[in-house]
């Protein structure tokens, strides 16, 4: 570990604040316009959903606006509190949203079926998965944090905004192959998703304990800060994933498969 670590560029300024302040905006805008479509074509859609979508954004908003944006330019406790946001937080209550089936209730019928299509075809089937999600999210922190990635990506301007996209995309991906409410038909059923989870806590927790210890840590930054941030990933992480878990146990409907089955023999 380096001593200090230079100011990390990206703190952007009034645009690093008004552009990700607007673009927040036009997503809570495009949202309530779908449900708007959605109810005018006499499609129900719950204020839950509505709600947690909300909270998503608004835990987005604090990742990335003052105060906690400019902090977690200068000290590592703040960019591990800023990824534990946009990497698990977020995406959990973006997509308890269920943004794709509102798109679907909003759309009229044949753009519903284009988009029911696209949900259908290889690389979504292969994204929302919930291994190729997982290696995406939690299989690249060893690669962030274990090599020179880090202090790389954020010494060029783009690179933190870079990695904030990374963080959100390949956590909502992961929310979504685990608990989301919206359609992923590659998803496997609740024991195969419950024992990826169980891989994310362990992975999890390894990073943060070895980063606590100071193994084969690349970031440069103070002892103190990056003891800070693997404290905060570690018991900010297995929050998260508990809400995970809490999220895969409220979707479960164990009773369908059993109601199918006289059914069909009755057919």
């Amino acid at each position: 570990m380096g001593h200090h670590h230079a100011p990390h560029h990206g703190g952007g300024g009034v645009l690093g604040v008004l552009l990700p302040a607007l673009a927040l905006l036009v997503c809570a805008g495009g949202y309530l316009l779908l449900v708007r479509l959605a109810r005018r074509r006499d499609r129900s859609w719950s204020r839950w959903r509505t709600v947690g979508f909300g909270a998503g954004l608004a835990l987005l908003a604090v990742a990335l606006l003052p105060p906690l944006a400019p902090f977690a330019h200068r000290d590592f406790r703040g960019h591990m509190t800023q990824h534990l946001l946009l990497g698990m937080y977020a995406p959990l209550a973006l997509v308890i949203g269920a943004p794709v089936t509102l798109l679907l209730r909003a759309l009229p019928a044949p753009r519903a079926r284009r988009v029911t299509a696209l949900l259908h075809s290889g690389p979504s089937r292969l994204l929302s998965h919930p291994v190729p999600a997982l290696l995406l999210s939690t299989g690249s922190l060893p690669v962030l944090y274990f090599t020179p990635l880090y202090d790389t990506v954020l010494t060029h301007p783009a690179g933190h905004w870079l990695l904030h996209a990374h963080f959100l995309l390949s956590g909502c991906l992961f929310a979504h192959s685990v608990a989301g409410p919206d359609p992923a038909p590659a998803r496997p059923g609740v024991r195969a998703r419950l024992l990826v989870l169980g891989c994310a806590i362990a992975v999890h927790a390894v990073v943060a304990q070895l980063m606590y210890g100071g193994f084969w840590v690349h970031v440069h930054a103070p002892v103190p800060e990056v003891r800070g941030g693997a404290e905060i990933m570690y018991y900010g992480g297995d929050i998260a994933e508990l809400l995970l878990a809490a999220a895969l146990v409220a979707t479960w409907r164990p009773e369908r498969p059993a109601l199918r089955r006289p059914a069909a023999r009755a057919v």
